[in-house]
């Protein structure tokens, strides 16, 4: 029963270490990433079905939005920072059509809690990928 466990241990980790070493990170697809941001919210919120149906459809705009944005520039080769400046412009056009769904305290709590917690989170030293 020990050397099962211990085998089990053994191939968990070395898969672990393999899937880090080849960078270790997949984007989640539009329909993941507002099912996690749709939960959040709800969880928070209680929004009734209206309003969490105008949330998830602009949280999908966004996502594509996004998707498409990294699309374009990575095909542009473009610096950290027009892609950061970037995905700001499209943050801040989610963020005032989220302000009319949202009331000022919704969406004070939106931007200092909830929001942080969705963002992805990178390991130390920046990822596998810094060769």
């Amino acid at each position: 029963m020990k050397t099962k466990i211990s085998l089990l241990l053994a191939v968990f980790l070395a898969g672990t270490f393999a899937v880090n070493a080849q960078g270790g990170f997949q984007q989640r697809t539009v329909e993941e990433r507002v099912a996690i941001a749709h939960a959040k919210l709800d969880s928070t919120f209680k929004f009734d079905a209206a309003t969490l149906s105008k949330v998830d459809a602009e949280f999908t705009a966004y996502y594509k939005a996004q998707d498409a944005k990294r699309q374009e520039l990575s095909a542009g080769g473009s610096d950290r920072e027009t892609r950061m400046a970037e995905m700001k412009k499209i943050s801040d056009a989610r963020d005032e059509k989220l302000k009319t769904i949202f009331t000022e305290e919704q969406f004070k709590k939106w931007k200092d809690e909830i929001e942080p917690t969705l963002r992805p989170q990178r390991p130390p030293g920046g990822g596998g990928n810094n060769r």
